[in-house]
């Protein structure tokens, strides 16, 4: 991409919220769950996108504004999908219980195989490009290995579903954020699982009783954020015990049961989150107030990310199956 260019020698510009929309982009017949830019700096004009429709479908989102590739190997949902970290393979999970590695270039399936469970999170290990791991409708989450196709570790959450999956920095520790909330306490609500052992470290991180249904990393500081149920999202650390910051809480924005994801800035200075009324909500990351809204869909937002190289580029995506780049 020309337009990305001249920004890939040079050091992350201080990030600013868009004011304008440059490309709208309504391809999908169903709403969109999930959008990611491809993490290959020289090709972060590609974002992908996983739908209800059944599809995945890779944009150049930068330049044109337009679909690219449409890629049709689920037979149900298509709940999560992740770019690998080489940016030429695309991990898809579903409703229809099966996962693909597709080649971008030739659509061929590198791996598929088929789990005995809706799937609803995937992620790619941080440091082992091969191996990621899987959560969805099942007490259990599990990593694979993508060379082998095979299950190499089990995580045992007696839990309903997981809902969202975070890797912390390293990636010998993640988190997993779970629908089990009971009556009288919030346990299991956010597990941390050490990666190798596949050991329980800690099931007491959030005591209220509200779902996370997405959890994110600050880029800069031993922090992650989870979006709540509760109409606000709530601040942690990333280090043993993972205690919970009572000081800061970013509220305004809606939840209502959608899987609203969350991000922080590049620059790690805002904290930006969609909301089932469609708007986007920009929160100043140290002092936790609204520094901006922007009216971006009328169905729910459910993702709003920024652009790892463009200082204000956006990507939003909605109930609705749209997807809007804004700048």
């Amino acid at each position: 991409s020309e337009l990305i260019k001249p920004y890939l020698g040079s050091k992350y510009k201080v990030t600013e919220v868009p004011k304008s929309l440059i490309f709208y982009m309504s391809k999908h017949s169903g709403p969109v769950n999930e959008i990611q830019w491809c993490p290959v700096r020289e090709q972060s004009h590609l974002l992908l996108s996983a739908s209800m429709d059944k599809t995945v479908k890779v944009w150049d989102a930068v330049d044109a504004g337009c679909c690219l590739k449409t890629f049709c190997c689920h037979s149900c949902a298509v709940r999560a999908a992740r770019w690998s970290s080489c940016g030429r393979r695309i991990l898809s999970g579903g409703f229809d219980s099966t996962l693909h590695l597709t080649d971008v270039e030739t659509g061929k399936q590198i791996f598929s195989s088929k789990t005995e469970f809706r799937i609803s999170a995937l992620k790619f290990h941080p440091t082992e490009s091969n191996v990621f791991i899987c959560g969805g409708f099942s007490p259990e989450v599990k990593a694979w290995d993508t060379r082998t196709s095979k299950v190499l570790r089990v995580y045992k959450a007696a839990v309903q579903q997981t809902l969202d999956i975070l890797f912390l920095p390293e990636g010998r520790e993640f988190l997993t954020s779970t629908d089990a909330v009971s009556r009288d306490s919030a346990d299991r609500t956010i597990i941390a699982w050490d990666f190798q052992s596949a050991a329980k470290i800690s099931n007491q991180i959030f005591h209220e009783r509200y779902t996370c249904p997405s959890l994110t990393l600050h880029p800069k500081e031993p922090v992650f954020v989870a979006q709540t149920n509760g109409n606000y999202m709530a601040l942690f650390s990333a280090q043993r015990p993972y205690r919970m910051n009572k000081k800061k809480r970013y509220e305004g924005h809606k939840v209502e049961g959608f899987a609203v994801g969350c991000e922080f800035s590049p620059d790690g200075t805002l904290l930006v989150t969609g909301s089932s009324d469609g708007k986007v909500f920009f929160y100043n990351y140290h002092t936790s107030r609204i520094i901006r809204t922007l009216s971006a869909h009328k169905e729910a937002c459910v993702s709003a990310i920024y652009h790892p190289v463009l200082p204000s580029l956006l990507a939003t995506c909605d109930w609705a199956g749209e997807i809007k780049i804004w700048q």
